[in-house]
């Protein structure tokens, strides 16, 4: 069974393209284009990983992490960073709010294709911060 992920980005762009990338790499894609759409998808197609953008309209991925993190349907999903704020303070505030981990835009699709099952593959963990 193909693991499903869903992309959250307000970049249609960058959505496109993203879903693109993880449907040829052989993933399950769904998508939500802001904060509140990304909570009810994540509560109903229950994604095997979450690939979130931190700039959202209606609520910021920092704030998608939290109600997700304590809703305990959710609450062990993985979900993956992808920000365009590098700085290291965007980082830890992201991991603090409960993201498994961080990767700054722009990423190369091979290495987020990597890293993405990587987290598939390993028994949940700590979170913890990849260099890119």
């Amino acid at each position: 069974m193909r693991k499903r992920i869903l992309l959250v980005d307000d970049n249609q762009d960058l959505l496109d393209l993203l879903r693109l990338n993880l449907k040829g790499a052989g993933f399950s894609i769904g998508t939500a284009n802001n904060g509140i759409e990304a909570i009810k998808k994540a509560r109903s197609l229950m994604p095997d990983l979450i690939l979130l953008d931190l700039m959202l309209p209606e609520i910021d991925g920092f704030g998608v992490c939290e109600i997700l993190r304590k809703d305990p349907t959710t609450s062990s999903i993985p979900i993956l960073l992808l920000s365009g704020l590098t700085g290291q303070f965007a980082r830890f505030t992201g991991l603090e709010s409960g993201a498994t981990d961080f990767i700054s835009k722009p990423a190369h699709p091979r290495h987020l294709i990597s890293r993405i099952k990587q987290i598939l593959d390993s028994p949940p963990q700590m979170a913890v911060a990849s260099d890119s």
